[in-house]
């Protein structure tokens, strides 16, 4: 299921990519096709490493970390991306504040995806 979500996740991000770069040229400024491009840009980074995690967590003696970094990125991508996606097409700014923990749940989970690695080394 984590590689399942991975190419979704991928499959969005490129169309979001393809959205920004096509149909949203135009309509928004410079600065909200910046953000727009970041949100599917670290979509695309978190959707390859849901990607890689996938066959990893199957076969993993502990899968407890891949889960959980898989959990992270998934939350991650829901949050960063999510947010800077609505702030580019005018949310309210205040939204803003979910981006950080986006943000952090993208690091908890490259820290676990470290630490698994790190144990699993032989």
């Amino acid at each position: 299921m984590i590689a399942v979500a991975g190419a979704l996740g991928a499959l969005l991000a490129v169309a979001a990519g393809a959205f920004g770069a096509h149909g949203l040229r135009g309509q928004l400024d410079a600065s909200a096709l910046a953000t727009w491009a970041t949100a599917a840009d670290y979509q695309m980074y978190h959707s390859l490493a849901l990607l890689a995690l996938g066959p990893g967590c199957a076969r993993a003696a502990r899968p407890r970390r891949h889960a959980g970094a898989a959990l992270c990125f998934g939350a991650g991508i829901v949050l960063f991306s999510g947010s800077l996606y609505a702030l580019a097409l005018g949310a309210p700014r205040a939204l803003g504040m979910v981006t950080p923990f986006g943000g952090a749940l993208f690091l908890c989970g490259w820290v676990l995806v470290a630490v698994g690695a790190w144990r699993e080394r032989g």
